[in-house]
């Protein structure tokens, strides 16, 4: 679970809207998107990045809450949405699911490569080591690009809403196909 906390991450994750705007930002979400994974599934990894991977200890017994406010108490900085990938890469994880919850803001990344993105470099060599693994990019803030294009091993959310974990579920499970989204459309009262 890999929460951003940089600096653009504390912007409304409704975006500015006048009288329309949340006084909840993007950190704040992303922070609670990583506390009540770790809660359900007390074996994840979070590791919270801006410019740097932030070293945080966080019990999966304890409240969403509690550890939320930890991980929005981090420090912010720049934003590199390659980096917790690149930890995972450098600790030889191999978890069989990375989300990443960001507003895609990186400016950081560096691909001397020249194409693609830092993070599509560093997701192909976690592959490499991991073939089923899955990666969720949760961009709270949809733009026009993203850090990794849809594929069979990822996954591109915008926005927030509760459907999100089922959505990140079903993608988990092989059950986001065309035929996934023909039965939610049939299934669906008029």
């Amino acid at each position: 679970m890999c929460p951003d906390i940089s600096g653009s991450m504390n912007s409304p994750v409704t975006g500015n809207r006048g009288t329309a705007t949340t006084a909840v930002t993007c950190r704040i979400v992303a922070a609670l998107m990583a506390a009540t994974v770790l809660r359900r599934n007390p074996g994840a990894i979070v590791l919270p990045f801006s410019d740097r991977v932030n070293t945080v200890s966080l019990n999966s017994r304890d409240s969403v809450m509690t550890n939320a406010t930890t991980l929005a108490a981090l420090p912010a900085g720049g934003t590199d949405c390659s980096l917790p990938v690149a930890e995972l890469n450098r600790r030889k994880e191999k978890a069989g699911l990375v989300i990443l919850v960001s507003d895609n803001e990186s400016w950081m990344d560096k691909n001397p490569q020249g194409r693609g993105t830092a993070l599509m470099r560093e997701w192909q060599t976690y592959r490499s080591r991991n073939a089923t693994a899955k990666l969720v990019c949760l961009d709270l803030q949809p733009n026009r690009s993203v850090q990794a294009p849809d594929r069979a091993d990822i996954l591109n959310i915008g926005g927030f809403a509760d459907e999100v974990f089922a959505t990140i579920g079903a993608f988990a499970a092989d059950e986001l196909d065309a035929g996934h989204w023909v039965r939610i459309i049939e299934g669906t009262t008029l």
